[in-house]
């Protein structure tokens, strides 16, 4: 059993990270794989899933959709450019080109769009806040993949303070180019300098 499996195994509870090394516009089988193998691997186990990548394609692999939350919004649904109101469409469903309220036109419901409409993610974010607090003094490990720098205040910084404050916590932080941990963590943090996808399908155990 990796190193990473048996700290899986010997968790309480599994806090995972999942950023830009993991999006893209066309679901790859090298991606599909990865996620099916995160997936079997966590499966059974009290995790949750914070997400910054903005394909939803995670929606796709079989995981719990109630332990997952993705602030940065989803290429796949719509907002009124303007953010004249709270509503959010999904892309096919109908409504067009503008917005049924004041006839702007549709923009993908990202935070790349400004403003950006949050309400398809704030009812997930107090569900992970709740879940993260029953996590407070037991063994939790943080799984950070390839998470940089395009919002660190939703995962890099959030997950640091959280294994900095949760003496039993674990933090890997697998990234290609930004693996480096902070130097607080007093041996809680592991460093993996690798592309988190392929590390994935390698490092990764599934139980049988």
């Amino acid at each position: 059993m990796t190193d990473i499996s048996r700290d899986i195994s010997d968790s309480d509870f599994i806090l995972i990270g999942i950023g830009e090394e993991w999006e893209s516009r066309e679901m790859t089988e090298e991606l599909r794989a990865a996620y099916e193998k995160l997936r079997k691997q966590i499966e059974n186990r009290d995790y949750f899933i914070v997400t910054t990548v903005m394909d939803g394609w995670i929606h796709q692999m079989g995981f719990d959709d109630k332990r997952i939350v993705a602030p940065c919004g989803n290429w796949n649904y719509l907002q009124c450019k303007d953010a004249c109101c709270p509503d959010i469409w999904m892309k096919g469903d109908g409504i067009g080109e503008v917005c049924p309220e004041c006839g702007a036109s549709l923009v993908e419901n990202t935070v790349e769009s400004k403003p950006y409409v949050e309400t398809g993610y704030l009812s997930g974010w107090q569900t992970y806040m709740s879940w993260l607090q029953k996590s407070l003094n037991r063994k939790l490990l943080l799984m950070e993949l390839g998470v940089g720098f395009r919002t660190p205040t939703v995962v890099r910084w959030p997950f640091e303070k959280t294994a900095y404050l949760n003496l039993k916590s674990r933090l890997y932080r697998v990234h290609e180019k930004l693996f480096q941990i902070p130097d607080n963590l007093e041996g809680r943090g592991i460093s993996v300098p690798l592309n988190s996808v392929e590390w994935t399908l390698s490092a990764l155990t599934v139980r049988q």
